[in-house]
């Protein structure tokens, strides 16, 4: 491309042959109102054909970069963003689920702010209710850490910046899970994230979410990049149930059983062990200057 263009829309495959084509219709427009853009598409070890779709889609600012292997949704996200021309990163998924109508509306808002967020609470939203228990949970904790509400930890349709984001590359996942962590890495270190509400739709084709094991892994996701960046508000939950539980356990102690027992000075050093480890580590963290 002879100039650098305005955004880079960044979309991961795998295994989206009903939908890609029409995914890439749609982004063509949206980046005809923007005024100019790329975009890179990732097929991350398709095995239904998609792969065969994407090297017939030819077109100036489309490139295609294949994973031989799947690697996960992060880790295409990465290459594409390794690889983009411009620094307003864009990213959608394939899966015909986002409205990617409203990419220009998004970027717009970008210039008075680091990172702009689709948030899946307009007026039509499809979302599976076997995901929307653990995500209010999600949504709950990962506030608590970042200090602000979060009114969806983990869209797939959002703009960033491309300098901002290689800050972090070396800590965000390769997984489902790479959303979330840049959302609380550039929350908790004081950059301007905006959340505009958008529709979200049902996907078209089959579902990749594993609803019990990808949640566990955002919530092991979350408590380590909250205790990486912000670890007194991550661990303070932990620290309170620990003090309540010592504070019980001593009482039960003194007037139940008449003497202290081993249970209260173990919750007791598992408390005290637990604060110093959070000082240390926002300790650690203040010095880093991350």
């Amino acid at each position: 491309m002879n100039s650098s263009p305005r955004i880079s829309v960044i979309v991961p495959c795998y295994n989206e042959i009903d939908a890609i084509e029409d995914t890439i219709l749609k982004i063509q427009r949206a980046i005809d109102i923007c005024g100019s853009g790329e975009i890179i598409i990732v097929d991350d070890g398709s095995t239904d054909g998609s792969d065969d779709a994407l090297r017939k889609n030819s077109a100036d600012n489309i490139r295609v970069f294949f994973h031989e292997i799947n690697r996960g949704y992060g880790a295409a996200l990465k290459t594409g963003i390794r690889r983009a021309n411009s620094d307003l990163i864009v990213i959608a998924d394939a899966d015909g689920t986002y409205p990617i109508d409203q990419i220009p509306m998004l970027v717009d808002k970008i210039e008075n702010a680091d990172m702009v967020v689709g948030a899946r609470t307009g007026s039509e939203v499809d979302y599976p209710f076997v995901r929307k228990i653990p995500k209010l949970f999600l949504s709950f904790y990962s506030s608590w850490i970042a200090g602000r509400k979060i009114p969806d930890i983990n869209s797939g349709l959002r703009v960033f910046r491309k300098s901002v984001a290689e800050k972090y590359l070396h800590i965000l996942p390769n997984s489902f899970s790479f959303t979330t962590t840049i959302t609380l890495a550039l929350m908790t270190n004081d950059y301007h994230v905006e959340y505009v509400p958008i529709n979200y739709a049902a996907r078209i084709g089959k579902s990749k979410i594993r609803p019990i094991s990808d949640t566990l892994r955002f919530f092991q996701l979350i408590i380590r990049t909250g205790i990486y960046f912000a670890p007194i508000r991550a661990l303070t939950p932990l620290i309170s149930l620990m003090a309540a539980g010592t504070i019980f356990s001593f009482f039960y102690d003194i007037f139940v059983k008449e003497n202290l027992t081993d249970t209260t000075i173990i919750l007791l050093m598992f408390t005290l062990n637990t604060v110093l480890f959070a000082l240390i580590a926002d300790m650690i963290d203040k010095r880093s200057g991350k």
